[in-house]
């Protein structure tokens, strides 16, 4: 990044602007072409990309006086990588569109650059190009491109028998939702807190994973894990039935007493963690870093242990 500024984007005028965000970068080997031109060139090495795409607007998907302008961009990165992880795909290349008052300042989007880049350098890509606009409030539109490391994993391929396994964490970013719309010292939940603002898929859990690994479905958790299971249960027209035991977390628990709330509640229809879960082949020793959590079954819906569970299960954008 350069020298840091003082001024506002408006001072600084759209092209300067988008030099600024791009300078001193430095591309990934799958990135042949970045910004500059009138469009950017990736390698796709299997002849085919995963691409997904995904919004965040201000006020909708974070607040300005909650989340810092890198949370804010390592948090619009890490949604859009995970979504062609769970597909079986490594992040090759994002490309963000960027909209923002005139006047907002050049510190700001610095930061927010600042904080995209180093969660790209965390999933293994780069941003390869974008484009700004002058808008009312903070919107942010990322592409992510994944080259394919394996056939597609759909959500699908479920069948009954099949184990349900979980990797990385459930509940933490509506934990620290509840923390901070309390009003209750964020620095008392530090762990929770970071998790809401920056979510923190656990890559790896599936990157590393042989091509021989017997996974039949999977997905993220972006608006809770009944909400995403059923996505699964409804693509492959069987039934789910979760362990509420194997799914609990004794870091929640502190919260949830000074909150007054269910840490379960939390866990089964809290969004925005990007936790994987995935359905595995029975019989199969399940891969590092994943852990059994329910079975699938015959029938449709997802229950908790054995029941049905009524009110929401997730987030609905509308």
């Amino acid at each position: 990044m350069t020298e840091r500024s003082t001024g506002t984007v408006r001072e600084l005028g759209e092209f300067g602007l988008i030099a600024r965000m791009n300078a001193g970068r430095t591309q990934v080997p799958g990135v042949l072409l970045g910004p500059g031109d009138d469009a950017a060139v990736v390698a796709a090495p299997a002849g085919q990309f995963v691409v997904s795409t995904d919004m965040l607007v201000q006020d909708r998907h974070f607040r300005l006086d909650w989340s810092s302008p890198r949370d804010i961009g390592a948090k619009a990165i890490a949604q859009n990588a995970a979504d062609v992880v769970v597909m079986g795909a490594a992040p090759s290349a994002f490309v963000v569109s960027f909209g923002c008052p005139a006047d907002t300042p050049v510190a700001f989007v610095d930061d927010f650059v600042e904080g995209m880049w180093a969660e790209a350098d965390r999933a293994g890509a780069s941003i390869a190009g974008g484009d700004v606009v002058r808008a009312p409030l903070l919107i942010i539109s990322v592409t992510a491109f994944g080259n394919p490391l394996r056939a597609p994993v759909l959500l699908s391929g479920a069948t009954p028998g099949d184990v349900v396994a979980v990797a990385g964490r459930l509940g933490w970013s509506a934990a620290g939702l509840g923390v901070l719309s309390a009003g209750l010292d964020p620095g008392s939940y530090p762990d929770v807190v970071a998790a809401h603002r920056i979510p923190s898929p656990p890559y790896r859990a599936v990157l590393d994973l042989p091509s021989s690994a017997p996974i039949t479905a999977m997905t993220d958790v972006s608006d809770g894990l009944l909400a995403d299971i059923g996505h699964i249960t409804e693509s492959s027209a069987v039934a789910v039935d979760l362990d509420s035991t194997a799914v609990r977390d004794a870091a929640l628990e502190p919260v949830a007493a000074a909150l007054g709330a269910d840490p379960l509640v939390w866990i089964l229809t809290g969004g925005e963690d990007h936790a994987f879960v995935a359905t595995f082949r029975a019989g199969q020793h399940l891969p590092a870093g994943w852990r059994q959590v329910g079975r699938v079954a015959d029938g449709a819906g997802v229950t908790v242990d054995g029941v049905e569970r009524s009110g929401p299960v997730g987030w609905e954008s509308f």
